[in-house]
């Protein structure tokens, strides 16, 4: 697990708690009253606050603050919550997933990312289950999955073709060696390519500045990496700066750092500029796209439709001389689509006239009217570019403000002129919600395809109160609904679309991870319903302690109301807050009341959803009521 720092405040029995290993959480106010034990002999907070304390120590020497005074009682319950803590860890994660449809209609292939932290080397490990589709008769369907995971050594990312034929592995190695391709068929890996550090860094694998993107044609993938590094001036002892370049070996001369430049922070501490390029997957040639210069760091990048032996690629640009720290978790750095003509397409018409090529190198932002625009994707009759909006958030700075939806009729002569592309608005941002209706698009992601067979609906999680949902939305009509059931107060992600069903993953505080699927009923439409079947999976078969101590448990989302509301507060101020509240499902004596932990997310400008999460499931195990207040 991560480093992280557990906070605790206001105790009569206060023990100074260190970094344990997990996600970022801080814990207040948590009660004196004495507590049920979650292990015998341990009437106390102070002794339960010891146990957390053995976190950073699981498996090694105590500290000598336990090694005086410890009785053989707490020895053991400290080695039991050690186990303990040791079964919550090894819990993996469903992180992604891609279907693959055979050459049987009734038959379609998944593969599922599967994340789980390696403690021994400190890192993350990776792995891919596999699973057969099955459709029956009776409409029901079944999973059949292989019997092993298989890890993926060494592997930063990987991304299947359109057809399902090809699978791009990109392999970033550490330090200067250079980062490896492998292109696998359905017999092995057919192609593999070194590129030079000469050429690029490292692929960038995040998530967000991530863009990895088949052509239709599957001979070409555009992506971002780690520009190369950039030449360092050389001096000497004799004449100081010299204008030639020389070999580290030369006597009496050494290289300097360069200029500073201000890096984008946070996970990307360390990283060179992110930058464009294309790889032709038969000879392994790398061209970088030259037309983006360095004032943009590039991301999100995805191929247009070809027109008449145009072939664009359309990127999100963030101005590189802005301010960046913050850019992962904060929305409000202002950003833009732009289009660029791709390497390796139309040079014979680049060569007719110096006038044509200066033409065709042009980078041309399609979005000047809106002060942010990221995710594009086109629909698949390729007549609209969606893109996902955080213009409220730039427009306002706040951190994370309400989302919005828009697209762009692309020409079907492929002749881009940004004075004639109008930003159509397909879903609007919502300033104050009514209670229970649609609150307003809160994305982290999109699918890499996330269209429904009309080819007008997107399927895409959002942020609904203290929960997710997985919502469709209708981009010619704006119509959002919502797909996951209304009544469930777990959180709901959608990992892949299987045809016009749905693969998603469910978890609540309470319940680990499970894998359901969505079975549209009837045709496509805004008022569609949905049946959701719960899938067996190997993974939830291997943590029965843990689900025991789980099912013990329960949880609610509380609506708080706001108490003096000032006359001059806006509408939205005074409406209830949420919080949700884990408890036990057993009832205690109000003199054995058990402990209350607050937990409180950073932000302001953020939210604690009704998801699984380790420290908090793993914190409720040992006996803690938890309240996770989303404030505003």
């Amino acid at each position: 697990m991560m480093n992280l720092g557990l906070k605790l405040l206001n105790f009569t029995n206060t023990v100074p708690l260190p970094k344990s290993h997990f996600n970022s959480i801080s814990l207040f106010s948590v009660s004196t009253v004495p507590r049920k034990p979650f292990f015998a002999g341990r009437p106390f907070i102070y002794r339960s606050l010891q146990v957390l304390s053995v976190m950073d120590n699981a498996g090694g020497i105590p500290t000598k603050d336990f090694a005086v005074g410890v009785d053989a009682s707490a020895e053991e319950e400290y080695a039991s919550v050690s186990k303990l803590l040791q079964e919550f860890t090894d819990i993996p994660t469903i992180d992604k997933a891609w279907t693959i449809k055979s050459e049987t209609e009734d038959v379609s292939r998944a593969m599922f990312l599967i994340g789980q932290p390696n403690m021994l080397s400190n890192k993350r490990r990776k792995s891919i289950l596999s699973s057969h589709i099955f459709w029956k008769s009776n409409n029901s369907v079944s999973f059949h999955w292989a019997p092993f995971p298989v890890e993926m050594t060494g592997v930063s990312t990987m991304v299947p073709s359109p057809s399902g034929s090809k699978l791009l592995v990109v392999r970033n190695p550490e330090g200067d060696s250079p980062t490896h391709f492998e292109i696998w068929g359905p017999s092995g890996v057919n192609k593999e390519f070194t590129i030079s550090r000469s050429i690029h860094g490292s692929v960038y694998s995040d998530g967000w500045f991530e863009g990895i993107s088949w052509d239709l044609d599957e001979n070409h993938i555009a992506y971002v990496a780690e520009e190369p590094e950039l030449p360092k001036p050389t001096f000497s002892n004799n004449i100081g700066y010299k204008k030639e370049g020389t070999t580290d070996k030369d006597s009496g001369s050494w290289k300097g750092q360069g200029f500073w430049e201000e890096g984008w922070g946070e996970s990307y501490a360390g990283k060179r500029q992110p930058a464009l390029f294309v790889i032709d997957v038969n000879s392994g040639e790398v061209r970088a796209v030259k037309e983006v210069g360095r004032e943009l760091s590039v991301g999100q990048v995805a191929w247009a439709p070809t027109t008449e032996g145009q072939q664009y690629l359309v990127f999100v640009g963030w101005p590189s001389h802005s301010r960046k720290l913050g850019i992962k978790y904060c929305y409000n750095r202002p950003c833009a689509l732009y289009a660029v003509k791709a390497p390796f397409f139309g040079l014979e018409a680049s060569l007719t006239g110096r006038g044509k090529e200066a033409e065709d190198s042009l980078i041309i932002n399609l979005t000047p009217s809106i002060s942010s625009a990221f995710f594009p994707h086109f629909s698949p009759d390729g007549k609209f570019l969606v893109f996902l909006s955080a213009k409220s958030s730039v427009d306002s700075w706040a951190h994370s403000a309400t989302d919005s939806l828009h697209k762009i009729q692309w020409p079907s002569t492929g002749k881009l002129d940004a004075r004639n592309l109008k930003v159509i608005d397909v879903v609007s941002v919502v300033m104050c919600p009514e209670d229970g209706l649609f609150p307003g698009l809160y994305c982290s992601k999109f699918l890499n395809r996330p269209w429904l067979s009309d080819g007008n609906t997107m399927v895409l999680s959002s942020v609904w109160g203290s929960t997710q949902a997985i919502l469709s939305v209708n981009i010619s009509s704006g119509q959002v609904s919502r797909i996951s059931p209304d009544t469930s107060k777990s959180s709901w992600d959608v990992l892949a679309l299987d045809g016009d069903n749905i693969i998603a993953v469910c978890s609540s505080p309470v319940e680990l991870p499970t894998i359901k699927y969505g079975s549209l009923i009837g045709k496509i439409s805004e008022d569609a319903k949905w049946s959701w079947l719960d899938i067996s999976c190997p993974l939830s078969k291997c943590f029965e302690k843990t689900s025991s101590l789980l099912r013990s448990l329960q949880f609610d989302i509380m609506k708080i109301p706001v108490r003096d509301v000032s006359e001059n507060s806006t509408r939205g101020a005074s409406k209830p807050f949420e919080a949700i509240y884990v408890s036990s499902k057993s009832k205690s004596e109000k003199s054995k009341l058990d402990p209350l932990i607050v937990i409180l997310h950073g932000g302001p400008h953020s939210v604690s959803l009704s998801s699984f999460t380790k420290p908090s499931a793993f914190l409720a195990s040992l006996g803690y009521n938890l309240l996770i207040v989303n404030y505003r």
